[in-house]
């Protein structure tokens, strides 16, 4: 039997509207833009909102705020290879049994050993009422800043020793008691303290945030259900790119794509990709199917879309080069120009608020123009607000200062 293929094309024209880029696939529903990625990537606190506002019909920061903080529609927790993601709570359900319950409980062990390196009394009694404790007094406060919190549960502001070799540092204990309770998903991360740019969150208690939390689903199941909604969301992709984007070994990515009865195709690459049974191509598109509705976007650092795969040629071709224009060393990408499907260029905000960008790739005068109205429209969402990049990037840099 012939093994069904799907072209570079299609790819594009499927992430294209799955991924609410083309304008006819946007959505003011938050909620809605979070699943439709799957997650949003938080580690840099302005993508959750730049990658929802590219994604929007009407375009607003006060809407991706309203969701994160008055519907709750969306909440951050971490997941997938440790990252800070905002989720659906059935999606952050499905993270938390299949990847962070682990984590946690690594996490704690860790910091068990510390504090018994730092000879306090008794450390695992010290770890278990300064744990008690916090979540008391996040209960009785509602959500709190980690300094308000230290004023209220002392043990938080106790200096440790922690990390290892030319790492090993004196910190505040509130760093790792606060991580690994979020960790836990016992507190949540609710809003900045400042600005919507700003990544010092005040918590609360997760059960007050969101009734019911999100823990208790079988882990199993979880897998399952995280790896059908990337396929989705992302498939076709490779069983290299479930592992990267999960963050687990290859033998539950197996599991679930088995359980899952997942489809292999073709790809132009010559590789093999996996699809859901029911996202199987049905025979050969036409042009006008592959190539889809015409868009261009200006997406930021880390969106979901420019990081959902470890192989990335087929929107990014030559470009994809840690280190090159548009990732740091570490394979952080940075701010992108999108058209059609393609990854064209890059941009980045100066210090006057100005959007500007920079093509890699030749486009149209048509497609040019589009970019250009982008980048004004990002603007103006923006406002007076600066957005610098957690992970800087060399074309960011260099057009930020240009």
């Amino acid at each position: 039997m012939t093994r069904p293929h799907i072209s570079d094309a299609q790819r594009q024209a499927r992430l294209a509207q799955r991924h609410r880029l083309a304008p006819g696939a946007h959505t003011d529903d938050i909620a809605g833009i979070a699943d439709s990625l799957v997650a949003l990537h938080s580690s840099d606190p302005a993508t959750v909102h730049l990658a929802a506002v590219a994604r929007m019909a009407t375009p607003s920061i006060a809407v991706v705020e309203a969701a994160l903080y008055e519907q709750r529609s969306v909440v951050r927790h971490h997941g997938m290879r440790r990252t800070l993601w905002v989720f659906t709570p059935e999606v952050a359900r499905a993270v938390h049994a299949s990847c962070t319950a682990a984590l946690a409980a690594a996490e704690w062990k860790q910091l068990l050993k510390w504090v018994t390196a730092n000879d306090l009394p008794d450390p695992q009694a010290w770890v278990a009422q300064a744990r008690a404790n916090t979540l008391a007094a996040l209960h009785r406060l509602g959500p709190t800043s980690a300094r308000a919190l230290g004023k209220a549960v002392p043990a938080l502001t106790t200096r440790l020793l922690m990390g290892t070799g030319k790492w090993a540092a004196e910190q505040a204990s509130h760093t790792r008691l606060l991580l690994n309770l979020g960790f836990d998903a016992e507190i949540v991360r609710t809003a900045p303290t400042g600005s919507w740019v700003s990544s010092e969150y005040q918590w609360a208690v997760m059960a007050d945030w969101l009734p019911g939390g999100i823990t208790g689903m079988d882990p199993a199941a979880a897998r399952d259900e995280l790896v059908a909604r990337y396929l989705q969301a992302f498939g076709p992709a490779t069983a290299a790119d479930v592992q990267w984007w999960t963050g687990w070994t290859l033998a539950p990515v197996k599991a679930a794509l088995a359980a899952l009865a997942a489809v292999e195709v073709g790809l132009d690459d010559g590789s093999v990709g996996w699809v859901l049974p029911d996202d199987v191509p049905g025979g050969a598109p036409t042009e006008s199917e592959a190539a889809g509705e015409l868009w261009v976007a200006l997406l930021p650092g880390l969106d979901p879309t420019a990081m959902g795969w470890k192989q990335r040629g087929f929107y990014l071709g030559d470009l994809g080069t840690f280190g090159g224009p548009l990732f740091d060393r570490n394979g952080n990408v940075g701010p992108t120009v999108w058209a059609n499907g393609q990854v064209v260029g890059g941009w980045a905000q100066r210090a006057d608020g100005t959007v500007v960008f920079e093509l890699l790739r030749p486009v149209d005068r048509a497609t040019q123009a589009a970019i250009a109205n982008a980048a004004e429209r990002l603007r103006t969402v923006v406002g007076g607000t600066r957005v610098t990049p957690r992970f800087p990037t060399p074309l960011q840099m260099s057009l930020a200062v240009s």
